[in-house]
């Protein structure tokens, strides 16, 4: 049985108060709160501005051991990728992986540009939103990498994103079912719920956390 974490994306966001956080609670402690109930979480500020050393160090100290970040790379990443990984380096072992969303067609220059590149003790997960890209599977599973959305576990893990709004109980089933027997055969799980005003997100990502969880004796 391998770990399956389940989250959503980003988790600063007022309107779940007090929904899911609790009224009257600073917006200072939601990181704190939330890290409390999942074990994962899309940190989503980083596309559009890369934080100092200091900023990523003080979220992984707002969480607890076994919690980890899905840190969201900015646009252009390959261009800098040794100032961005210094930076990410310091969550520690609260980092998790890096999702790098791309847009463009299928580019196999530039896919074996960044695997060269990366470091290989960091794990990538491409969000690869072209379908030219079908069939890169097998190439990013032999660097350690995953396609977003795969969940063959090639790569002995795997990123999945699960953006409906709306989570109905056969819905949810179908992704605990999912989520399950990939830990099951020893596939460790990123699973993500898309965030909407409504803090209907983080509790699908509680449910389907403990419906997921290992069964104990």
């Amino acid at each position: 049985m391998s770990r399956v974490l389940v989250g959503t994306s980003g988790w600063g966001y007022p309107s779940w108060q007090p929904g899911f956080y609790p009224a009257g609670l600073d917006r200072s402690a939601f990181l704190s709160y939330y890290a409390e109930r999942l074990g994962t979480v899309e940190l989503n500020t980083t596309k559009y501005r890369l934080p100092s050393e200091a900023q990523f160090r003080a979220w992984a100290a707002q969480v607890p051991g076994g919690f980890r970040f899905a840190v969201k790379a900015p646009d252009g990443v390959e261009r800098r990728l040794a100032t961005f990984e210094e930076r990410v380096r310091c969550l520690g072992d609260r980092l998790g992986c890096v999702r790098i969303v791309v847009e463009r067609p299928r580019d196999d220059g530039f896919l074996e540009l960044l695997l060269a590149s990366a470091d290989p003790g960091i794990r990538y997960a491409l969000d690869l939103r072209d379908r030219s890209w079908d069939g890169v599977e097998e190439r990013l599973g032999d660097a350690g990498a995953v396609r977003v959305g795969d969940s063959s576990g090639r790569a002995g893990w795997v990123y999945l994103r699960y953006r409906e709004l709306r989570y109905d109980d056969l819905g949810l089933a179908g992704i605990t079912k999912e989520l399950r027997e990939l830990g099951e055969v020893g596939v460790e799980t990123f699973a993500f719920f898309r965030h909407g005003d409504e803090p209907d997100a983080p509790a699908a990502a509680i449910r389907v956390a403990l419906l997921s969880a290992p069964e104990t004796p």
